[in-house]
């Protein structure tokens, strides 16, 4: 390899073949078939010292997957040829913050490990800037790449590697997004779950375009008025469920549910889990997470 990114070579059977470092004068033939014909060797101290001002020195950092950590690599280049090419200690500090900005541009937020707790955030205010838009904030891909130094680098703690980023650290970084006097609304407007009639505390889905609820029929008997989040303005879509959890029917309005296509569910539910209580008028039953209700 010669320092202009050709390549050339010596007779085997000529004592410079065993050289590691060779000065060429002369040169027969074209790109890589190129025969050297006059040359000299050379040592890398006299190479470091007649050539200083040509060697560039460079550090390199990359993203090992398997570890999870910013690596970073030093090598000494003069031209296309690499001198010396070694891996120093990972970045600490602000250059380790600065690298995993760098790493999360260059891969994606697929290294972050968001954890239930923040992924249950960031779909929460997703859901709330698509249907009420600014100033909730944009959580997308592209926009949390976008603001890296808004929301992760000030909870950055100076370790290069991302198994010290939790969900709570993901957490506390999205929520610095949200205006401070609307951080106390996430709560009321898109709450996580649903205090079902039958006192079941049931997560509520915001992964899709409308917020969903995946509840058992049976906790809403009684319940005449359709779950609403956002103080009432906007209705949970109900996937009920059959006692085994299984989809039985999808619909945004329950009181039409109980008058309409009820009967025709309650008669397959029947012969299903005839363990279970089925009442002809859900609205006068009592809601139950339980096969039967209690003393029965």
């Amino acid at each position: 390899m010669l320092a202009n990114g050709s390549g050339a070579m010596v007779d085997a059977a000529d004592p410079l073949a065993g050289e590691t470092w060779l000065v060429v004068a002369d040169l027969q033939g074209k790109a890589q078939n190129a025969r050297i014909t006059a040359a000299a060797p050379v040592d890398e101290a006299e190479i470091r010292a007649a050539l200083a001002d040509r060697i560039e020195t460079k550090r390199e950092t990359s993203f090992d997957r398997e570890r999870r950590a910013v690596r970073v690599r030093e090598t000494a280049r003069l031209g296309a040829i690499t001198l010396a090419e070694r891996m120093l200690p990972a970045p600490s500090g602000a250059d380790a913050d600065r690298a995993i900005l760098d790493a999360l541009r260059e891969h994606g937020l697929s290294l972050l490990d968001w954890g239930k707790e923040a992924e249950t955030l960031r779909q929460r205010l997703g859901w709330l800037h698509r249907g009420l838009g600014a100033p909730w904030p944009d959580v997308s891909d592209q926009a949390l790449l976008d603001r890296l130094e808004d929301w992760l680098l000030p909870f950055l703690s100076g370790t290069a590697s991302f198994s010290a980023i939790n969900s709570g650290t993901l957490s506390a970084g999205l929520m610095s997004l949200v205006p401070h006097d609307l951080q106390r609304k996430v709560d009321a407007l898109a709450p996580t779950h649903f205090d079902a009639p039958s006192g079941s505390h049931v997560p509520i889905r915001y992964d899709g375009e409308w917020p969903v609820l995946a509840i058992r029929v049976q906790e809403l008997f009684g319940l005449d008025r359709h779950p609403a989040i956002a103080n009432g303005t906007v209705p949970l879509t109900l996937e009920l469920l059959s006692p085994a959890h299984r989809p039985i029917q999808t619909t945004r309005d329950l009181p039409g549910f109980w008058r309409g296509s009820w009967a025709d569910v309650r008669t397959d539910m029947r012969g299903r889990y005839p363990k279970h209580v089925w009442p002809e008028n859900p609205l006068l039953a009592a809601a139950t997470s339980r096969a039967k209700p209690r003393g029965t």
